[in-house]
């Protein structure tokens, strides 16, 4: 097998999983609808994307560093969109109710 194979096909693969996060960010950022969006799923992605970007810079491969932390920094502008989208829904509905009705009990 050719040395630069490797580094050929890791490329590919970084190209391919990483711009496949950028639909949704676009989507998320224009629409600022994140309903269909799992926060906890995001969350595991992220924490997952941190610690194989830690792996490649330990074993000093660049395209699993590069590409990590590009969809590191996709995934987790994803995650932001969501929370803060989650925030803003939470307070409208709280600033929609009305403040004297209290339970009576």
């Amino acid at each position: 097998m050719p040395d630069w194979l490797p580094s050929v096909l890791a490329t590919i693969a970084g190209i391919l999983s990483t711009s496949s996060f950028v639909p949704q960010v676009v989507k998320a950022w224009r629409e600022r609808d994140t309903r269909a969006i799992s926060k906890h799923m995001y969350m595991v992605t992220v924490t997952a994307f941190v610690l194989w970007s830690a792996y490649g810079f330990l074993i000093g491969s660049w395209p699993m560093m590069v590409f990590n932390v590009l969809s590191l920094i996709l995934s987790a502008t994803i995650l932001v969109l969501k929370i803060r989208n989650d925030r803003r829904k939470s307070s409208a509905v709280m600033s929609h109710r009305e403040p004297g009705l209290a339970r009576s009990g």
